[in-house]
């Protein structure tokens, strides 16, 4: 039976967390269908379009997706910090950029009077607002829906295009962040759909190798800030060429179908989180078999479980055998 979102997601543990969208109706309702030849390649911009606008509405930031045929992946960051951060203000115009809000929220948009018999409402809706700016589900309505109907008016017709709920599953420690990550932009080589990462359309690893190019990182992406230190900002704790250099091996290794090897200047990242080449070559290629829950060593899922006051361990024993290497 599945659980309710409330039960996947524990800030406490980690602000990670890996989703998944799938197409309902036929198989390829983003790529080009082979029965008819028509082609939905355009679907797919709007799905990436979508992914990098909400995400500078609300409080979450992408590390990692990839647009496929039938479905798309995304690789998520909560900030709660920066909600609580936002004035009231702040918060009512980041909701109203995605939604209606109520009478008394567009009134305080516009700096009408706020009546004392409107106030109490007013902050309650502030408060329910700022929540759902830092809600996985409500990221997700709002990346959902709106594809949805315009592909239902594009096709003519009604009834779901997505299926009924998103996957999710928390991404509990760094490797599995960069496991994550890595599947997610390998999507495509895997799929054998593109012979290289800074080929694969609709993916965060393109964005990410165009805009190192001129040495830079996309703005609209969770940005790589090296090593830790004092004062971290926010972002993934690696350096940028490293985890390209890191993809682009990986995906060599996978599109050739043989053994391969990663270079030492790359195995240097993977030394720094203890897993061994072949466990990586593994994660990165069967993440999702690997894994239908949280991941992670099985301390940080013992605490994730322990926190939602969940008796089952879902997956420990592959998270103990691919990730406890120490």
């Amino acid at each position: 039976m599945a659980r309710p979102r409330s039960r996947l997601i524990s800030l406490e543990d980690t602000p990670f967390y890996h989703c998944v969208s799938r197409c309902v109706r036929k198989n390829y309702l983003m790529g080009v269908d082979r029965d008819t030849g028509k082609s939905y390649e355009h679907r797919r911009e709007w799905v990436e379009s979508r992914i990098l606008e909400i995400a500078s509405i609300f409080a979450i930031d992408v590390s990692a997706y990839a647009v496929m045929s039938n479905h798309f992946h995304v690789v998520l960051r909560v900030d709660i910090y920066e909600a609580n951060a936002w004035s009231d203000r702040e918060v009512v115009e980041h909701w109203h950029q995605l939604f209606k809000g109520t009478e008394i929220t567009q009134k305080f948009t516009k700096g009408e009077l706020i009546e004392s018999y409107e106030v109490s409402s007013l902050k309650h809706a502030i408060a329910l607002f700022r929540s759902r700016l830092s809600d996985i589900s409500w990221f997700m309505r709002a990346l959902n829906e709106p594809i949805a109907r315009m592909a239902n008016k594009e096709d003519h017709c009604t009834g779901r295009f997505w299926e009924g709920r998103f996957k999710s599953q928390a991404l509990l420690d760094e490797t599995a962040v960069l496991a994550c990550m890595a599947y997610v932009d390998l999507n495509p080589i895997r799929a054998k759909i593109s012979e290289a990462p800074e080929a694969s359309e609709f993916t965060s690893i393109q964005k990410r190798i165009k805009a190192a190019i001129n040495g830079e990182q996309p703005q609209d992406l969770l940005p790589f800030i090296g090593n830790e230190r004092k004062e971290m900002p926010k972002g993934l704790m690696f350096r940028a060429k490293d985890y390209l250099q890191l993809v682009d091996e990986t995906g060599r290794i996978i599109r050739d179908d043989k053994r391969g090897a990663i270079s030492q200047e790359s195995m240097k990242i993977l030394n720094s989180l203890n897993i061994p080449q072949d466990n990586w070559i593994k994660l990165t290629t069967e993440f999702t078999r690997l894994f239908k829950g949280p991941v992670g060593t099985l301390q940080e899922l013992d605490a994730y479980c322990e926190h939602l006051e969940r008796k089952r361990r879902q997956g420990a024993a592959n998270c103990h055998r691919w990730l406890d290497t120490a």
